[in-house]
């Protein structure tokens, strides 16, 4: 018997409407989903009776950590989203010279909070039992000293604008063999600054998607097509 979470439990006696004898499906957020029933659907306690385990979607074999600078508006809202139905293991926002927000706008507005509850709702939407994790907002220069201290998985490739670095490598010419795990490096609107490209490629690979300029808020997820694609994962 499990009592189930706060928000959990209102959604399910709110919107979904579920009373007690109904059959759900469970899941602990680090890889399990059971069957379940609603044993008890009240204003003070939701609580389900855990039945067998279920089969679960896969996980990429690729374990990669989105770096997403901060976009503005509820921009950041859908990369969270989209980012969790592709199949990341972690987001690290972050903030950059050209981000319009800052990490104490951030933090008063509990925003990495918000966005836990946005891969929470993406995982159930899209059938994963894992929820990622949405690290702690962090400046960019403290995500590239993570990145040369291996705090973050390496490798790290950092997608760029298609001029931005002459030594940047097409998303599909790289290496057809799949690492272990990888950081994945995105801009905010408006690019890299030449600094944080400078600072960016002595931690990673520059990377580009051919000829192509994407939205801010398309990058991620193409980006990560591109690569789960050129890695075999789709």
């Amino acid at each position: 018997m499990v009592s189930l979470p706060e928000e959990e439990a209102q959604h399910l006696t709110r919107v979904l409407r579920l009373k007690a004898g109904a059959p759900v499906r469970v899941f602990n957020g680090r890889g399990s989903e059971f069957d379940g029933v609603v044993e008890r659907a009240g204003k003070d306690a939701v609580r389900v009776r855990v039945g067998h385990a279920r089969g679960t979607v896969p996980e990429a074999r690729v374990a990669v950590t989105l770096a997403q600078a901060v976009l503005k508006g509820d921009k950041m809202d859908a990369v969270i989203r989209d980012a969790v139905m592709m199949g990341v293991v972690a987001v690290q926002p972050i903030v950059t010279d050209r981000s319009e927000v800052t990490l104490q706008s951030l933090l008063r507005g509990r925003r990495q909070e918000r966005w836990a509850r946005i891969a929470v709702s993406s995982a159930k939407q899209c059938g994963r039992a894992v929820i990622p994790a949405i690290l702690e907002p962090q400046a960019f220069d403290a995500v590239v000293a993570s990145l040369a201290g291996m705090t973050l998985p390496g490798p790290c490739l950092m997608f760029v604008e298609p001029s931005a670095a002459a030594d940047a490598v097409a998303a599909g010419d790289l290496d057809r063999i799949p690492p272990r795990e990888a950081t994945v490096l995105v801009g905010p609107e408006g690019g890299w600054t030449p600094e944080e490209l400078e600072k960016g490629a002595a931690v990673s690979r520059p990377v580009t998607l051919g000829g192509r300029t994407f939205r801010a808020d398309a990058m991620p997820v193409v980006a990560l097509t591109a690569l789960f694609t050129r890695w075999g994962e789709l």
